[in-house]
Formats: C-alpha cells, structure tokens, sequence
C-alpha cells in the first residue's frame, strides 16, 4: 500500500496538481484499501476536520493578515529607513541593511515570501544602483527571507507545534537564537563579499537622521514587543498574540499613518482569505493522509528499513535535517512538514528528543530548502517579483547554502543555540 500511495503522489506532482490533489487522493485511496468501501469516507472526512479544529491555528490567517496590512502599508519602509541610517554607511551596509530588515520584518510578518516581497521591493533597485551584482542581491534578499521562518511568529513553527503537540510558545523562543546568528553570518559575509567586490559605501547619516528614522520607525518596533515580549511576560498565548497583532496594525495603517483607506479592507481581506483556505486545505489534507500512514504503520517500516532509532539522538537529528531539507526542494514547506513530523513522530520519541529542538531544527531545514533549487518556493516568488528568469535567480545562492548548512551541523551539536532562550524563559 505504501508504495501505490507514493507513486500516486509523485505521479500526480508530475502531472502538475498543486499539491493539496496529490494528498486527497493518496489519502483517499489509503482509506479504501484499508477499508474497502467508500461509505467509510465520512471517516476522512472526520479526519480533515479534526486536523484543522486545534484553536492554535486561529494564529495562521490572524498572522498572515497582519502582515499583509503591514506589506501594503507603511511599516516596511519604515523599518528598512531604520536600518539604512545605522548601518548603510560601512562596507557592506546595504546588504547588511538588507538582512537585518529582512529579519526585522520576519519578526513582525512570519512569512518568508511577504519578507521577499516587502524588503526586496525597495532594496533591489537601490542596492543594484550601488553596484552590487544582481545575482548577489537576489540570492541575499531570498536567503535573509528565510530568516522569518526562525523569528517569530513563523507559520512554519505554528503548523510543526499543532502536528506534534508541542508548545508553540516555546518554539516561538527557540528560534530567536537561530535566527539571530543567520542574521549576524549574513551580515559578515555581505561586509566580505562587498570589500572583495570593491563595492562603494553609502554616505554616513547623521544622528539626526537616524533620531528621525527611529521616531518614524518606532510604531512598527512594537511588533516584536507585542508577540515576543507578550508570550515572554505570559501576557498572550501565541494565538492572543496573532490577535493582538492584528488589531496593530489596522490601528497603525488605517489611524496613525493614514497609509490606507476603507476600500483597501476588502482587497487585503480577500488576499488573505485566499491564502488562508489554501493553508487550510493544506493541513486537512495531510492530517488525514497523517491518519492513513499512522494506521498502515508505514512511518515504523520506513525507519526499520533505514536503521534510524539505532543511530542516537544526534544520528536522528541528522537524518530528520537531510529529508526536510530535500522535501522542501520539492514541495511547499507545509506539506513536508504535515507530511514527515508523523512519520519521524515515534523515533523522535524512542530516543528522547526535546520536540522544541526538533522543532527548530524542521524550521531551519524548511527555510533552507524553501530557497534552495529546484523547486524552492522563494525562488518562485523572487521570479514573480522580480521578473529575472529562473537561473539568475538561482546563480548566487551557494554561499548562503553553505552557511545555512553550517548554522544546521552547529544546531545538532550544540542545541543551546536554540534552547538557551527557552529555559531562560520557560524553565
């Protein structure tokens, strides 16, 4: 059975299906072989239903429309100006201004394709004016993007944590530290690539500059105060915070910088409505197609026919690293992830794994593997918005390949980059 399923999958993947046909058949034909009548099909249909039923995901669509309010508004822009009047004068500070907004804004949207979106938009033109070579910028802006699969809020972490269980509180905090260090490499290597370059610096802004930059920029600051410092001080549980964040930004856009008007509810509300039901349909699918693999114990022969519960904790750690890594060269990062988590779930277990570092892990192979060739979707996305042909995009990714491999090695060896800041916080 194992083996029809996933040939149904991958053949229907070449056919062009977008993802969610591919599920929904293979679980289908999961559950008739099972159990051989289709009147059992309200039992799939149950099994949908209960997959997108946790109250956590309330916390996707909430997320997703804050940072669309905030992409068609002012709160980008503000945050990049920000960061261009501190450090756009030193070697590299475009680029370097290029990563740190990107993660800023990753911990105000969670989404790595809006971060391509809203700081490739404006830094693009002004990075290729100063002579950095496009392939370079392209390839930066899609890496740093991923940095908002780390920071929170990230929707990556929220579907891992209502797939297995786990606090996302505590992943929210865990990927801090990760992200942090992507940020701080990035930036090192962009400072590098400039000097190597002889890329030319940007004047050098005065304090008055940077104090009117940061009086402009500090409304939107108070987004990362709101999820990181609420869920921190016990204020908001994520999803309140979603909420939270929410009702920000409409006060800011709509009220404080007047950057939208009433008719703009309708398109941002239909935008994220759209890309709600997709995620949603989404998680149905593989909470069911989950259901199916579970009850075929096919996740146990996979892992018996690999030998993964004899390698230890850090063998695992391994194994689950390179299988989300090459997933998301292929397939949306959600459904690996609603795919793989209940397969790896039992070994995970059987060598006590903390689940908040497997977690961080997942979300690092998934942000590497959504930038990484063939089929990353940021790459995608750059495609669309930058209108550049495929291997443009892609030529001068293996520098930050490289260092996201490195930051994930680091990650196994040493998992208090991730969970220092937990246990501060919830131990």
């Amino acid at each position: 059975m194992a083996l029809t399923i996933f040939l149904i999958m991958i053949v229907l993947l070449l056919l062009g299906f977008p993802m969610m046909i591919p599920l929904l058949v293979a679980t289908f034909v999961g559950f008739v072989f099972m159990f051989g009548d289709i009147g059992k099909m309200d039992f799939m249909v149950q099994q949908m239903m209960a997959g997108i039923r946790p109250a956590s995901l309330i916390a996707v669509p909430m997320f997703i429309l804050a940072a669309d309010i905030m992409t068609r508004g002012q709160s980008a822009d503000r945050l990049i100006d920000m960061v261009m009047k501190f450090v756009g004068h030193i070697k590299g500070g475009l680029a370097v201004s290029t990563v740190t907004a990107c993660t800023l804004f990753g911990a105000v949207s969670g989404s790595t394709q809006a971060t391509v979106v809203a700081v490739g938009s404006p830094l693009r033109p002004r990075m290729l004016k100063a002579g950095y070579k496009d392939s370079f910028i392209m390839a930066l802006i899609i890496n740093a993007s991923d940095i908002a699969f780390l920071i929170p809020p990230s929707i990556g972490m929220i579907i891992y944590g209502v797939i297995s269980s786990t606090s996302i509180s505590e992943l929210f905090i865990a990927g801090i530290g990760p992200g942090l260090l992507l940020m701080v490499l990035f930036s090192a290597y962009s400072m590098i690539y400039a000097s190597v370059m002889g890329v030319p610096t940007e004047p050098k802004a005065s304090w008055a500059e940077r104090g009117q930059a940061v009086r402009q920029a500090i409304w939107p600051l108070g987004f990362p105060v709101i999820i990181v410092g609420g869920i921190y001080g016990g204020v908001f549980s994520p999803t309140e915070a979603a909420a939270a964040c929410v009702l920000y930004a409409i006060i800011l856009e709509f009220l404080v910088f007047r950057s939208l008007n009433l008719p703009d509810i309708y398109r941002i509300a239909k935008s994220t409505g759209l890309i709600t039901a997709v995620v949603f349909i989404l998680v149905a699918a593989g909470a069911a197609f989950s259901w199916v693999i579970s009850f075929a114990q096919i996740p146990q022969e996979i892992l018996a026919a690999v030998g993964v519960a004899d390698m230890g904790p850090k063998g695992v750690l391994a194994v689950i690293s390179i299988a989300f890594f090459i997933g998301c060269m292929f397939v949306d990062p959600i459904v690996v992830i609603l795919i793989l988590v209940p397969i790896f779930a039992p070994v995970v277990d059987s060598v006590g794994l903390d689940p908040v570092l497997v977690g961080t892990v997942i979300t690092l192979q998934v942000a590497i593997g959504s930038a990484t060739p063939p089929f990353g979707c940021d790459i995608f996305t750059a495609i669309a918005i930058f209108k550049r042909p495929y291997i443009e995009v892609i030529r001068g990714i293996f520098p930050f390949t490289v260092i996201l491999l490195c930051v994930s090695v680091a990650l196994i060896y040493f998992p208090q980059i991730a969970l220092f800041l937990r246990d501060l916080a919830f131990r």
